[in-house]
């Protein structure tokens, strides 16, 4: 038995789940001329163009499922992608940008899908597929507030250990498009939006910041979240006075409802932990699904995970060996150092720290999109040597979590688990193995 092979086995079984065109597919199908949306039917002779747009990870993926599904029928349009996640398209234009932090490529394409919707009439279907990514992905700043500005309050968000849902909350009143903002401008247009989800919970308004889903944060929230992180006088000033007057009622709120939408998720990192489960049984290991849902600071989820490890070790609970732990969901990282790495990288480097010299141990840690913060890492591996072996080479664990430097650490180590850019992006899948 061969832990890292067999991890290896598993995390690619969870990825290949995870699928955007086949996530698509699963949700959307044609009857003669019936576009079936889950439960909702769509007669399409009745519109007169059919638009593409969106944003994310997996956008590319997902607008190829559409083109399957559509082929010609689509009209055009355009979808935000992050650099290097793109797919062969023959309808739908291809905008490539920056994230995590939103850059210009990013502004001119939402600014250039916020026309499309714009020019949208009643008569025609605008599908916007929205995935992990999306909130930088379309940034396009609200009136007032440079992309400089916007790019500093995402770096500060980021950095101070705010969860997915209070980033987008503020994200979406500092936004044009975002917390059901492009939903209203493509208004009387039918809207469908199909989501492949990255949070915890599966909130449709949190889900790459609702563009066409009713929010429910608020001016208030978003002003709230900064002082909870004790941003205020870090965030700069055009920031802070966009949310002041929010809360005073001087600018109108995001969207509480609307009409002529459908919003549809069809992916989530259940479907990647399942399949994860499925492979993990078949290569012989009793199996345990912890959570879905797991989120908090990154060392404390980790030392979690190693303190299971090493109760299956010592006294078989809750599973004997062979045994795999699966867990999903996200993590934040609170930035101390200046160091380079991503949160599940860091998961491996705090969990190698406990399961140091335990035998037949390993934990993987690795992000479904392929990239694990601002590296080209999917995440790594730690095992019972680790450690040792970076001790050989002159490398202190200690020191490099401190330093948020988990990525040289392992990367000195050959322990970087890199996959490339899977075009998907469902959050993250947690692995304890446990060998006989």
């Amino acid at each position: 038995m061969s832990l890292r092979n067999d991890a290896l086995a598993v995390m690619k079984a969870a990825f290949r789940a995870a699928d955007p065109v086949q996530a698509v597919l699963r949700h959307l199908r044609l009857s003669g001329d019936t576009l079936i949306a889950g439960r909702t039917r769509y007669r399409l002779s009745k519109f007169r163009n059919i638009y593409v747009i969106g944003g994310g990870k997996a956008g590319a993926t997902m607008a190829l499922a559409l083109e399957k599904l559509l082929g010609k029928r689509i009209g055009g349009g355009l979808v935000n992608v992050k650099y290097g996640h793109t797919a062969p398209l023959k309808r739908v234009a291809i905008n490539e940008c920056g994230h995590p932090v939103p850059d210009e490529a990013g502004v001119a394409g939402s600014q250039r899908i916020a026309q499309i919707a714009a020019a949208a009439g009643e008569k025609d279907l605008v599908l916007c597929v929205v995935s992990g990514g999306a909130s930088a992905l379309m940034p396009a700043p609200a009136e007032g507030i440079s992309l400089a500005e916007k790019q500093a309050t995402t770096r500060l968000l980021l950095a101070c250990g705010a969860n997915i849902h209070e980033i987008n909350a503020v994200r979406k009143h500092l936004s044009t498009l975002k917390g059901g903002q492009l939903a209203r401008l493509a208004y009387p247009a039918t809207v469908v939006t199909l989501m492949l989800s990255d949070v915890i919970g599966d909130n449709l308004d949190v889900i790459g910041s609702g563009p066409a889903t009713p929010d429910q944060s608020t001016f208030t929230d978003a002003l709230g979240i900064l002082a909870k992180y004790d941003l205020l006088e870090k965030a700069p000033a055009s920031v802070r006075e966009r949310l002041r007057q929010g809360v005073a009622g001087l600018i109108p709120e995001t969207p509480k409802s609307l009409l002529r939408t459908q919003n549809l998720i069809v992916g989530s990192n259940r479907l990647a932990v399942d399949a994860a489960k499925a492979k993990a049984k078949q290569l012989g290991y009793r199996t345990l699904v912890l959570s879905t849902t797991i989120e908090g600071e990154t060392k404390d989820v980790a030392r979690m995970h190693a303190a299971m490890a090493r109760e299956i070790v010592t006294s078989g609970e809750p599973l004997r060996p062979p045994a795999c732990l699966i867990s999903g969901g996200e993590t934040t990282v609170t930035l101390r150092g200046s160091g380079k790495g991503g949160r599940n990288q860091e998961f491996a480097l705090a969990a190698a720290v406990d399961i140091d010299e335990m035998k037949n141990v390993l934990l993987l840690s690795a992000g479904t999109d392929g990239t694990d913060g601002p590296t080209d890492a999917a995440g790594a591996w730690c095992d019972g040597t680790t450690l040792a072996r970076a001790r050989k080479l002159g490398l202190s664990a200690a020191q490099y979590l401190a330093e948020n430097n988990s990525y040289e650490f392992f990367d000195q180590l050959g322990d970087l688990i890199r996959t490339g850019p899977t075009n998907t992006n469902v959050m993250d899948i947690r692995l304890v193995l446990v060998g006989s």
